[in-house]
């Protein structure tokens, strides 16, 4: 009795929402929008517009070196707001590189940009830097947070894009093997890309320069600060080494090895992303599928509700009507709602556990990939100008690393006409 009183509760909880609603519905001025409605009607302002269309590459322009650093995971500061936010923290930390592989790899396929890289944070050398935020991913619905910002510290643009999985997205054989969130990365590659645009060849020239003095300055800063103005909110281009001039020379060449050494992380980037595919294209799936179920038992119990007064009326008299009958038909038809009620309910919490089984060897391994934002990287030794050096630690570590060796190199170096 006692369980059964307490479906009746919910079922009481069910009625008085929907009946909350219709009062509310029927409320206020009419427009259900409240004191915002002004900004939902008429010509909307002209910044909530952004560019469209497909983005036309021109192949007289000079095209921009891309840094995408993996993305910051969005998480809580609080850990124990993860399970309220619905939010798994180590897959996305995960998701994080993944993320900025998909990125990179869509922003190759548009043909607009030069070498894009991913790199372990923002120290990186680039013409144009990527930088992307987690908001949303569930398995339906993903968004990310985009703020595109070139060498100089010009920001091209800051804007979310967001994309929902179809329910049959996983249903069609054309679509295995393929990330239902493509589309999303796809759309802000092609927004980068068409940014590019409103840009003529001499300032993507102007840029490419600064980068090569910012390059520069982290080993000579003396020789190379003189040509930039740091003053302003941007960096600008004041003047230019001559191409012959001997420290230009050779911090190009340091460079060259730097951006080789950046290279050869991109396999470990995506390489981490192979690796979790299987598991993450199956964790994808479920969770729609658990989402979906979600809804539909949703609408059931609104529709449940929905039937009013009476419906309820009825249950409690069937309820009483079985309470003092001394038959065991009577009783048992008197509980029939309320265990029908629950059968749902039960199937899917049945089926849940089921596939959370099936699915374990999935979930243990996005936990592993995900442990930590940074991937970890075997111990390797680099050489450069008879020198040597072992890099140890996360990609981070490594990079940071790597950067301290060339200063180290760059400093013993006092004769910048030694060719390399």
């Amino acid at each position: 009795m006692r369980m059964l009183m307490k479906k009746l509760g919910v079922y009481t909880v069910c009625f008085c929402f929907a009946l909350t609603g219709c009062v509310t519905n029927q409320g206020g001025t009419g427009n259900g929008t409240g004191a915002s409605a002004g900004t939902n009607v008429g010509p909307q302002l002209s910044s909530l517009f952004g560019k469209s269309g497909t983005a036309v590459v021109d192949p007289a322009k000079p095209k921009l070196d891309v840094v995408i650093p993996v993305f910051d995971p969005g998480l809580s500061e609080e850990a124990e707001d993860y399970k309220e936010e619905g939010v798994w923290p180590e897959l996305r930390r995960a998701e994080s590189n993944r993320f900025a592989v998909k990125l990179k790899e869509a922003m190759e396929k548009t043909g607009a940009f030069g070498a894009v890289r991913v790199t372990p944070d923002q120290n990186a050398t680039g013409d144009l830097y990527v930088l992307g935020k987690i908001v949303e991913s569930n398995g339906e619905d993903v968004e990310i947070l985009i703020d595109v910002v070139d060498i100089t510290g010009d920001q091209w643009f800051f804007r979310s894009f967001d994309h929902t999985v179809g329910p049959g997205f996983h249903k069609n054989t054309r679509n295995e093997g393929l990330d239902p969130y493509d589309p999303v990365f796809d759309a802000a590659a092609n927004r980068i890309a068409l940014e590019l645009e409103d840009y003529e060849v001499a300032d993507i020239e102007s840029l490419q320069r600064v980068t090569e003095l910012r390059f520069g300055s982290n080993f000579a800063e003396e020789a190379f600060v003189e040509h930039l103005d740091l003053t302003g909110r941007t960096v600008d281009l004041v003047s230019f080494p001559a191409e012959d001039d001997p420290m230009l020379r050779r911090t190009r060449a340091v460079r060259v090895r730097d951006q080789l050494f950046v290279d050869g992380l991109q396999d470990h980037y995506r390489a981490f992303s192979a690796e979790m595919q299987t598991s993450y294209l199956i964790w994808q799936e479920q969770s729609l599928l658990e989402i979906e179920a979600r809804s539909e038992a949703n609408k059931k119990a609104a529709g449940q509700a929905a039937l009013g007064v009476l419906a309820i009326g009825l249950s409690v008299l069937a309820i009483m009507a079985g309470a003092r009958s001394n038959s065991t038909a009577g009783s048992t038809a008197a509980t029939t709602g309320a265990v029908v009620g629950g059968v749902v309910g039960a199937k899917l919490l049945t089926d849940s556990f089921r596939t959370s089984e099936e699915a374990k060897v999935h979930r243990e391994a996005l936990e592993e990939l995900g442990q930590s934002i940074d991937i970890d990287l075997a111990p390797r030794v680099v050489a450069f100008e008879k020198e040597t050096v072992e890099l140890t630690g996360t990609a981070a570590e490594q990079f940071a690393q790597w950067r301290e060796f060339l200063q180290k190199i760059f400093e013993q170096e006092k004769t910048p006409q030694v060719q390399l």
